[in-house]
Formats: C-alpha cells, structure tokens, sequence
C-alpha cells in the first residue's frame, strides 16, 4: 500500500482538538521499574490526550513503553518493581494515580475496558467464555445469572460469533483464535466502556480476520459512542482506524498529530524511519529501508534525544540537549520533538 493509499483510508471528519472534549489526559507520565540491574524507565514523560468518540493510535517497535503507558493507566503495573515516579492521569478529569485498589476495580472493566494482546493467555482455560462475560457484568452492573448469561450471549451474537448459545458455555481452547478474540471484545464491551485499551488487537491473527476484528471494533466504536486508545505495529491499521496518533521511541513520544497530517507530513526521523520501512507495491524487487540498530535500553537511555545513536542528521547538540515536544507552528495541533526539522523533511 504506498503511502497515498494509506492517507486516503484514514477516517474522516476528525474534529478539531477544541471541537471534542478530551475523555482522557495522560501528562508527562513516568513508570519507572527498580530492580537488581538499576532502574528501567520504561515511561519517562509521556503526554498525549484520548478525545471522546475518537481513536488515538500510539505506534512505535517493540520496547517503545506503550503497553506499559496503557497498563499504567488501568494501575495493572506490578508494583513492586514499578513505580509511578510522576506525572498525572486524568479520566474524565480525575487522576487515576490517586485511586485505590477499590476506586480502580470498579473503573476497570466498566468505564475502562482492555484488551490484551495474546486472548489464549488472557481468559481464563478453566471456566467457559460465558462465564468470563457473565462475571464483569453480574460485577459491575448488579445483573443476577439469569441476566447475566443473557447479556453473554447478546454480547457473542453482537461480535459476531455464529450459535452464540452454544458457544457460551463452551471453553476458549474449543474456539479459533478470532473467535477468542471476539469473546475478548464481548467482555470488553459488556458494560458499554467509555474508553477501550486494545493492545495489538490483532496480533497473531491471518490478515482476513484482522479485518473483519478491526471491522468490528470500528462498528461497535460507532454505535456506543467510545473512544479507544489502539497500540499497534501496524501503521496500515492506524490509517484505517485512527483519528490522531502518538509515535512512541524510548519510553517518550517524539511525534504527535492527526492522522492524515501525519500521513501526509511526517517530521520526525524516527516516523519517517517508520513509513519508509512499510514494504509499498510501486517498488517491487527493491530492498525494504530500514532504521539502523534497535531501541536502547530501558535501563540506559542514550543522553540528549534518544533516538541520535540512529538518526542519520544527528549533531553534537542533539547529544547535550534532550529536544521538547514542541508545535510546528503557533497553535499547530501537530508536535515533533527534533532539533533539526528542515533536515529531516529532506531524508
């Protein structure tokens, strides 16, 4: 898919960032893990916003701190070894970080549903698929087991599952593994959630039910009115799904903006690194570009801008001062964090 195709599928019709109201607010967010080998600071100041009704995309390779930002902000981080070293995260104007266990088990599952990567290692192998739905609504919503298994099965035949009467009482190793992605969706979204977390939603699935379980988040987005914060590899999916989106490199986000302005207009290196790497079909026989080395260390963050040990314009300056998260222009909506913004637009 080249890179125009890719502008064109994104989602239209956007509202500007004073037109929605922002449902959720993550501002200069550190996660910091202590352990024998020194501190891993897997999330070291990230900001970004999740509007209501949109879908915020945050991309970046493996070790970037995304899944991290996204359990921090269910407090699903394992403390010890993590910590909150600092920062806020506002839901619906609250601060998530000041909680207790009891404020956050009620949030979870209700206001804010996840879900996880894997769904094999997600449900639960010794209880049925029904079961798992029937707890978090009988949980949250007070429903007795009749109800509850009801909205189980409602919920199975919403995401598409064939015989959802059968199929509730049966067990996730007897369904495929889109099935068992749905049936996460179906707990997901048992108690109407105002932001979803998906975390590589798609992740080990073929690339036809990829699309019909990005069809399906999308619909039931439409219908319910969520927002949804997606992480994701896959910058294909991004241009399908999201609004705006947040590229993550070592534990910061060095580029933020609506998606088709970065579609369109990537600025920083590391984002240009990224699209330049997406295999495009006008260049078949070509080798694929790709970004030199891997990310650093969560434990020893390269000094300045951490992403100078495989930037290709780096200076001496970009080793001595770490670059803020600043506009394009006055007002813009669009921020990069980069000292040398008219070289990069020339890679």
């Amino acid at each position: 898919m080249s890179q125009d195709q890719r502008t064109e599928s994104a989602p239209g019709g956007a509202a500007s960032e004073g037109e929605r109201e922002a449902l959720l607010q993550i501002e200069g967010l550190r996660t910091w893990f202590h352990t024998e080998e020194g501190i891993a600071k897997a999330v070291d100041g990230v900001t970004y916003t999740v509007r209501k009704g949109e879908t915020l995309g945050v991309v970046g390779e493996s070790g970037c701190g995304k899944s991290v930002t996204a359990l921090s902000v269910m407090q699903l981080v394992p403390t010890p070894p993590g910590k909150f070293e600092g920062g806020r995260i506002l839901f619906r104007g609250e601060d998530l970080l000041e909680k207790n266990l009891e404020e956050m088990q009620k949030i979870r599952g209700n206001d804010i549903a996840m879900i996880f990567q894997e769904p094999m290692s997600a449900l639960n192998p010794v209880y049925t698929v029904g079961d798992q739905i029937m707890e978090t609504v009988m949980l949250h919503q007070g429903l007795d087991k009749a109800a509850a298994r009801e909205r189980a099965i409602d919920m199975l035949k919403r995401v598409g599952i064939p015989s959802p009467e059968q199929r509730v009482d049966e067990y996730p190793h007897q369904l495929s593994g889109g099935m068992r992605q749905r049936v996460m969706i179906a707990i997901a979204m048992a108690c109407d959630p105002a932001l979803l977390i998906a975390d590589e939603p798609t992740t080990a699935l073929d690339v036809t039910i990829q699309a019909q379980i990005l069809n399906l988040m999308r619909e039931l987005q439409e219908q319910e009115g969520m927002s949804m914060l997606l992480i994701t590899h896959d910058l294909g999916v991004v241009a399908e799904t999201a609004h705006h989106v947040a590229v993550m490199y070592a534990g910061k986000v060095v580029e933020y903006s609506e998606v088709n302005e970065l579609f369109a207009r990537p600025h920083h290196p590391y984002t240009i690194g990224l699209f330049r790497s997406l295999p495009d079909l006008a260049s078949e026989g070509e080798r694929l570009n790709t970004i030199p080395g891997i990310v650093p260390s969560a434990f020893n963050f390269p000094s300045g801008c951490r992403f100078r040990t495989r930037c290709p314009i780096a200076t001496e300056r970009c080793a001595a001062e770490e670059p803020p998260l600043v506009p394009l222009e006055e007002g813009a909506e669009h921020t990069v964090a980069c000292h040398h913004l008219k070289e990069a637009l020339e890679l």
